[in-house]
């Protein structure tokens, strides 16, 4: 039944006219079922919003309003009210003074609780009214992120994990499943004991940062072990970010229940060793491959997070622009030829793979890929991990593959020139080869093919797109602010004269909590396409050297990698700074 504070406040937004009366007797009945709040039910009938609901509450109460995420909250108020209590019953303080604290929550006529909080806490509490929305994104920022384990101690995070069953929830919902996958020592640092790696600290604590960094959205874990410290680090958005190093005493226990995972040797300590392993988070799989290198001071372990739901199969969210994107699909529907993505490690080449085999997966056509390893597992493709220590690397796994009945191969990188050799031979015998290399640019892969031993005429015969990308760092759409850029940035930007004026505008981002404050959020691609073309395959015949071949691949049109990022620059996508840095050698 509706309380009779739920009723006023009913009735207040009837007379507010806000809803109607019919609104407010359904959703009593509708309470009655649940047993929720009146306010919940009347916002999941969509008949109000949580503003709405909010500023009646506060006119009924005479409650002020904040919006959470203008606020920066001060650590030692965090740490006021227990993380358990803060969960439990969504709460978030905001601010204390003296013997007063303020309290944010989305219901403030619960004067039970309100008691309650000021009996556990010695303090005069002060309730303001915040969204829930609002206040479960501040409990997600402030008690689960990793930058609350930056804000205290991994001991104190330990003995938490230790003495309650707040995490309970997090250690349940993380299920490991080992992946069956077919010269230096420190005398100093003995290897981890049984009772060490299996110590329920150790275990919860692998559990903890692993758990942190997919929350993040991290793409690789760093454990690496110095004189005296053990470093923890999370890449973010390709930029890696130290987190609270956990206690150095646990360094090799640590070492060695990621080593258990992913079923390697934690006797061998004098070699890199690779291996994986699976995790599920809420019933969710992610990946992790696992690289283990000797260092001075130990095993440096660095896992590659491999979360097939953030894998982006659509090319527009990848970033490609409308004509970009037609260029390349064009090339990529052809039914035989070679198309190659070229860039640094970590540019997104994989996934631009995966995209296109994505965009050409098709029933009648048997398409089978070879890469080391296979990072996703794509629905109707037949997907080879290469084994070099069996003799099964990118040629034999090519080789192989020809013998398949094959429409469409994917190669995970030409390192060689028998690999290079066998997918040209394929591209040529009526079969399309998608493939990487690592060329700074598009138009340089032909001079890197010529120096594998590829002979020119075969190159132009069968490669029919190079594509080169980088991954910028996006602007944080959050805090996002334009400014008009001086001549000394648009010079360095190479920006034409003409379109130096006034009114220019370009965009930063000033640093927020949802972005780290770092004024970014997320990447996206810029992308060089360079489509081969009878003056192309000419200019490769007469042996043109890679600086007059890149210039007539621009005056053929192909928009450099510059031209393309500047174009991001002038959408607000993402900053000069990272422009220049990407485009350097444009």
């Amino acid at each position: 039944m509706a309380s009779a504070m739920e009723r006023k406040l009913g009735e207040l937004l009837v007379k507010d006219q806000v809803i109607s009366p019919e609104d407010l007797e359904a959703a009593i009945r509708e309470q009655e079922n649940s047993r929720r709040s009146l306010g919940h039910v009347l916002i999941e009938m969509g008949v109000t919003s949580e503003w709405e609901m909010a500023a009646a509450l506060g006119k009924q109460l005479n409650v002020p309003f904040i919006t959470l995420s203008h606020y920066e909250i001060d650590e030692q108020v965090l740490g006021t009210i227990p993380r358990e209590i803060v969960r439990k019953y969504r709460i978030v303080p905001v601010d204390k003074t003296g013997d007063t604290l303020t309290i944010a929550l989305s219901d403030p006529s619960n004067i039970y609780l309100l008691d309650e909080l000021k009996l556990l806490t010695k303090h005069d509490i002060i309730p303001v009214i915040s969204f829930e929305s609002d206040i479960n994104e501040a409990i997600q920022r402030y008690y689960t992120c990793p930058d609350t384990l930056g804000s205290s101690s991994i001991d104190e995070a330990l003995k938490e994990i230790q003495d309650s069953d707040v995490d309970s929830a997090v250690r349940e919902a993380l299920e490991f499943e080992v992946e069956d996958m077919d010269s230096f020592e420190n005398a100093e640092e003995p290897l981890a004991t049984d009772a060490e790696i299996n110590d329920a600290p150790v275990i919860q604590l692998v559990n903890m940062f692993i758990t942190e960094a997919i929350k993040a959205g991290a793409s690789d874990i760093h454990l690496e072990p110095y004189e005296k410290k053990f470093r923890l680090r999370y890449r973010i958005d390709g930029v890696l970010h130290e987190m609270t190093n956990p206690p150095k005493k646990f360094q090799n226990a640590i070492i060695s229940r990621v080593k258990i995972l992913s079923e390697l040797d934690i006797a061998e300590r004098r070699k890199p060793q690779d291996g994986r392993f699976r995790v599920k988070v809420q019933g969710r799989p992610i990946d992790f491959r696992v690289s283990t290198c000797p260092t001075v001071y130990g095993e440096k372990v660095v896992m590659r997070i491999l979360d097939q739901g953030n894998l982006m199969l659509n090319l527009e969210d990848l970033g490609f622009e409308p004509h970009i994107k037609q260029k390349f699909e064009k090339s990529i529907l052809t039914p035989y030829g070679m198309c190659l993505i070229t860039g640094p490690t970590g540019s997104g080449k994989s996934t631009t793979l995966y995209s296109a085999l994505s965009r050409i997966n098709d029933p009648a056509k048997n398409i089978n890929t070879i890469e080391d390893p296979v990072e996703y597992n794509l629905p109707g493709i037949n997907q080879v991990n290469a084994r070099p220590d069996v003799g099964l690397d990118f040629a034999a796994g090519l080789k192989a593959f020809l013998r398949q009945d094959p429409d469409i191969i994917m190669v995970g990188e030409i390192r060689d020139l028998e690999t290079a050799s066998i997918a040209v031979k394929a591209a040529l015998t009526g079969h399309l080869v998608l493939s990487t290399l690592h060329t700074n640019d598009a138009p340089s892969s032909v001079q890197r093919l010529l120096n594998m031993g590829i002979e020119n005429f075969l190159i132009t015969a069968s490669l029919v797109m190079v594509q080169a990308q980088r991954l910028a760092r996006r602007i944080c759409r959050n805090c996002r602010y334009e400014y008009h850029p001086d001549e000394t940035e648009v010079k360095m930007l190479t920006l034409p004269e003409e379109e130096y004026t006034s009114d220019l505008v370009f965009y930063k981002g000033r640093g927020c909590d949802t972005c780290r404050h770092s004024g970014y959020k997320g990447r996206l691609g810029i992308y060089e396409v360079m489509t081969m073309s009878d003056g192309l395959r000419d200019a490769i015949m007469d042996g043109v050297t890679a600086s007059n071949f890149k210039r007539m691949a621009i005056e053929e049109g192909m928009e450099s990698m510059r031209v393309a990022a500047i174009r991001k620059v002038r959408q607000g996508a993402t900053t000069t700074e990272q422009a220049i840095e990407l485009t350097i050698q444009d």
